[in-house]
């Protein structure tokens, strides 16, 4: 059942190579399961702390709390954690709360005996019974009704489970991760989630930030679904604009990564070439400007900072080569705009270009060897 990939995403070259989390989103739907993001990179400073706790909770056997906004990747972190855990070689089961009437949670969570209500033909274990010594995923666990919590609550603290239509208790050694996009503290002083069970999913909490903070994740993840679904449409070879890159990367996704992949696999649908540009995606809106300005900055200094570390010789040369070569690019290699987006004399330019091998018979260019885009 484990359909979860890890690999490094990038040149591969070195330590610094983003860690991206795949899952079968084809394989998930023949298990039923709800997968809303189906791929995760752990390439922004936020992303790597992230990382880092997860590695730290997922040996232990605490229930976890994961809490964070639709897309952003619960149900793959969730899988992580038990991937990561002691009970990797068994079930990992999944369930989403919101998904099922109140009638159906009880019985998919603790089974059914044989008529116990119309339509149970036969007996049937629910998923604490089967994730037994494995993990149980409880998806959007905020939405429960409050009879369903009680008895939730009553499961975890006596490690048994009773099923509907049956007085004979059943044990059960399941670690809990549950996930929710509810402000679970609001809703306990509402009166909508019961206190005890909260502080009983509140051992271990993961906060997963959404991805307009984590400006750093949307270009690996980008070029990943690109691979993804380009590969499926039989594209030989597709890649992004150096404009639509910056459209991505201006964006709020607030549809966070499941947002990202539709977007790339829609674009791909509509593109007339093999170089997605900015009016491919029909994206609904883009960030004032101050806040793309600090997003890029954010991105930019990541960038510069894992350039550093491998200390390239004529490191300021290849930085300036890269703004200049991405703005030529941009500006469809126009020079006047070219020069007037740098802020710079249109003799200065052609200096530059000519330098960096940018115009017709040019030199080498020191990119070909380092790239702020490929680090």
């Amino acid at each position: 059942m484990d359909t979860f990939l890890g690999s490094n995403f990038g040149s591969g070259q070195d330590e610094h190579a983003s860690t991206l989390l795949a899952f079968d989103e084809l394989q998930s739907r023949s298990l039923s399961l709800s997968v809303r993001a189906t791929a995760l990179v752990f390439e922004d400073p936020v992303s790597r702390r992230l990382l880092e706790q997860i590695e730290r909770i997922a040996p232990s056997d605490a229930t976890v709390l994961i809490i964070g906004e639709t897309g952003t990747g619960k149900e793959l972190v969730a899988r992580h954690i038990h991937n990561l855990s002691n009970r990797s070689k068994n079930v990992f089961g999944a369930l989403n709360c919101a998904a099922l009437s109140e009638n159906l949670i009880e019985s998919e969570l603790f089974g059914h005996e044989k008529g116990s209500f119309t339509g149970a033909f036969t007996s049937k274990e629910g998923w604490f019974e089967t994730a037994n010594k494995g993990s149980l995923f409880l998806d959007e666990v905020g939405d429960l009704p409050m009879g369903m919590q009680a008895k939730l609550l009553r499961v975890l603290q006596e490690r048994e489970v009773v099923k509907v239509g049956s007085r004979q208790p059943v044990p059960v050694d399941v670690r809990i991760i549950a996930a929710t996009n509810v402000n679970l503290e609001q809703a306990v002083a509402a009166s909508h989630f019961r206190a005890d069970l909260y502080y009983r999913f509140n051992v271990a909490t993961i906060q997963l930030s959404p991805l307009r903070d984590r400006p750093a994740d949307i270009m690996p993840l980008a070029k990943h679904f690109l691979k993804i679904y380009g590969e499926r449409l039989g594209y030989s070879e597709i890649k992004l604009s150096p404009a639509a890159e910056l459209t991505l990367l201006n964006y709020d996704w607030p549809g966070n990564i499941r947002e990202l992949e539709n977007a790339i696999h829609r674009a791909l649908l509509v593109c007339p070439s093999n170089c997605l540009r900015p009016e491919d995606f029909k994206l609904s809106g883009v960030r004032p400007l101050e806040h793309r300005t600090s997003v890029s900055m954010t991105s930019l200094e990541s960038a510069l900072q894992r350039l550093c570390e491998q200390s390239p010789p004529k490191l300021f040369e290849i930085v300036e080569e890269t703004v200049i070569r991405t703005a030529f690019e941009f500006c469809e290699e126009n020079q006047v705009q070219t020069a007037r987006l740098l802020d710079i004399s249109r003799n200065v330019l052609r200096h530059k270009l000519g330098l960096y091998g940018m115009l017709p018979n040019g030199q080498k260019k020191l990119s070909d060897t380092y790239s702020l885009v490929e680090i």
